[in-house]
């Protein structure tokens, strides 16, 4: 199934849902699961954006679907990459000889 790196940065609203519930992060978590994308990996960082999600989904419109939904809200910006496993990369450019 499809990878997806999606950096995530919070807005004014977002930072201050965060702040008063702290737990919210997991019911959004529960949201996207429904939405038919498995979060693989979560990490919050410190730099430009405030999360990266390694994320699994079954195609690019269901991740998309997943970026519009969660931006529509207006807590936080969505930069959304498809990754390829670097083992699968060699593989195809080997193939391509």
């Amino acid at each position: 199934m499809p990878i997806y790196v999606m950096l995530t940065t919070m807005t004014s609203e977002g930072r201050k849902t965060l702040k008063e519930r702290p737990t919210r992060l997991f019911e959004v978590n529960k949201e996207v699961e429904a939405m038919g994308v498995k979060i693989l990996a979560q990490y919050a960082v410190l730099g430009p954006y405030d999360f990266v999600n390694i994320l699994e989904a079954p195609d690019n419109e269901t991740i998309s679907r997943v970026a519009v939904e969660l931006g529509s809200r207006g807590t936080l910006q969505t930069l959304t990459l498809a990754a390829i496993p670097v083992e699968q990369l060699v593989q195809g450019l080997q193939a391509k000889k």
